[in-house]
């Protein structure tokens, strides 16, 4: 027996070895029952074998918890000791631990144990794979004997349920699931890109876009906005695009595009880097990184679309990627090139987040301030855009003054706007808030303060999606009672934004003083 309880797989070679052999008694030749210990290493062999292919899962996890095969849950797990009893213990098998202890992103882990009680240990714990829980939060790893699970560095964030296994000896199963909640670390988002930036530019005084592409496409005005970042409202899975930062020093891995366009092969994409749904998710799953500045290098924004990490070579694959290599410059990415964004437009830095909302004070009490515009969605743009976007992905055409077809994906000018159109809503378009806000706000202080931002700074369209769509990073600090208030203001209350006056040049997010 290795140290700590679990059997090494020397010890596997020996016929009767592991406890679940040596526990147990079997029908051989009719009635009688024998031990196992009695009979000779041939017979017992062949015994095994049956038994082996009626208990594969449990081998398998007893391999996988002592190192002795793939997708180890860990490989520190031959120091777990399993209890060692050879009688069942009263009661059906079950996971007794329902939360785990909450953490913050980018912090070490070792904060809970999954306990188990009934049937008959020893027990061997593992994580479900189906897509209707998420895996575990991005980080950590789970030791299959002892049940403990820690991070050397948590990279998720906000809330996660996945469902947990225990088998006993006897190969039954019992499942549960065990909450975690974890507060993100984003402070960081607010100082992507320069402060002379688009991104960071206030457009309370600016003119109302009085050009026909402009408004919102009518069939969306009544729709309300809807809150996608929170706490718990995506349970179980985190709710939100979540994003992590990374020292200078991360090492880069390949990474491998399969459908769209690629701006790097390589990329310090740790693998603890959160997955937007998890990776048990068969949506967007956008991973986003920022690196930050040292080692002679600039800072740096890495965005991926359905990445996908593969720990047999530790590398990523994706559809899509983009990379803004120094978020100190106003550099745009080039012209009808595409990001994981069908705007172009950088995701990381145009998401709300609890950091800034809260501020130095409580999410009971935030005192933050959003000095960005906000990500937002409808369900078909025009297929146009305008500055600050570099592509589009939508419908619809447009006309020039002298009645001419104007070829569609293309950038759209607001000092010399089109005659007509037959949608509106181009990528890129920001729209200011202009209404007061609703009698909920009172009482809401974390959307009060995103209500003051959408008034200062607007929401600027950014992609295809669900119309209306408001996003953020998932984060345990979010109030979703108080978020639901933002679900009181409708696209109509919004008016587009005449940003003309501030471009420089269609390639730069610079504004003009």
């Amino acid at each position: 027996m290795a140290a700590g309880g679990c059997t090494t797989r020397a010890e596997l070679m020996r016929p009767y070895a592991h406890p679940f052999f040596r526990n147990h008694w079997l029908r051989f030749r009719g009635a009688r029952y024998i031990s196992l210990n009695d009979i000779g290493p041939l017979v017992l062999l062949k015994i095994m074998l049956r038994k082996l292919r009626q208990s594969a899962f449990l081998l398998g996890a007893v391999l996988a918890a002592c190192g002795g095969g793939g997708g180890s849950p860990n490989a520190s797990a031959l120091t777990c000791t399993p209890i060692q009893v050879s009688h069942p213990i009263s009661g059906a098998l079950r996971i007794t631990t329902q939360t785990c202890p909450a953490t913050t992103q980018g912090s070490a882990y070792t904060g809970c144990t999954l306990a188990a009680a009934g049937g008959t240990p020893p027990y061997i714990f593992s994580i479900g794979s189906s897509q209707n829980y998420p895996s575990l939060p991005e980080g950590m790893s789970l030791n299959a004997c002892s049940g403990a699970i820690s991070a050397n560095i948590v990279g998720g964030q906000g809330y996660y349920q996945p469902q947990f296994i225990v088998t006993d000896s006897t190969g039954a199963q019992a499942t549960t699931q065990v909450a975690f909640s974890i507060a993100g670390n984003n402070a960081y988002l607010s100082k992507i890109f320069p402060s002379t930036s688009i991104f960071h530019h206030s457009v309370a005084g600016l003119p109302v876009d009085l050009s026909p592409a402009a408004p919102i496409p009518a069939a969306y005005a009544s729709v309300p906005l809807k809150v996608f970042f929170g706490n718990t409202s995506g349970a179980p899975f985190p709710n939100g695009i979540p994003v992590i930062e990374v020292p200078a020093t991360q090492p880069n891995v390949p990474v491998t595009t399969t459908l769209y366009q690629s701006y790097f092969t390589t990329g310090p994409i740790p693998p603890y880097a959160p997955v937007e749904g998890t990776a048990n998710s068969n949506g967007d799953r956008h991973v986003l990184v920022y690196r930050q500045a040292g080692n002679g290098q600039t800072p740096a924004l890495y965005e991926m679309w359905q990445g996908i990490y593969n720990s047999a070579n530790s590398s990523w694959t994706d559809s899509s990627n983009a990379l803004w290599p120094d978020t100190d410059s106003n550099a745009l990415t080039p012209q009808d090139q595409g990001t994981s964004d069908a705007a172009g437009l950088p995701i990381a830095p145009l998401l709300l987040n609890a950091d800034e909302v809260i501020g130095s004070g409580t999410p009971t009490n935030p005192n933050g301030i959003v000095t960005h515009p906000i990500r937002f969605t409808l369900n078909h743009m025009l297929n146009y855009w305008v500055w600050p976007a570099t592509s589009t992905a939508g419908i619809g055409t447009c006309t020039g003054t002298g009645g001419a077809l104007l070829t569609v994906r293309q950038r759209l000018s607001q000092s010399s706007p089109p005659a007509n159109c037959t949608s509106s809503g181009p990528a890129g378009e920001i729209y200011r808030l202009n209404t007061s806000d609703p009698a909920c706000a009172a009482t809401s202080p974390q959307a009060k303060i995103i209500m003051t931002a959408m008034r200062n700074y607007g929401i600027i369209l950014a992609d295809n999606g669900i119309s209306g769509a408001l996003i953020g990073t998932p984060d345990s600090r979010w109030d979703d009672a108080d978020l639901a208030c933002l679900g009181q203001l409708k696209l109509s209350d919004f008016v587009p934004v005449n940003v003309s006056s501030l471009m420089v040049s269609a390639d730069s997010g610079q504004t003009a003083p």
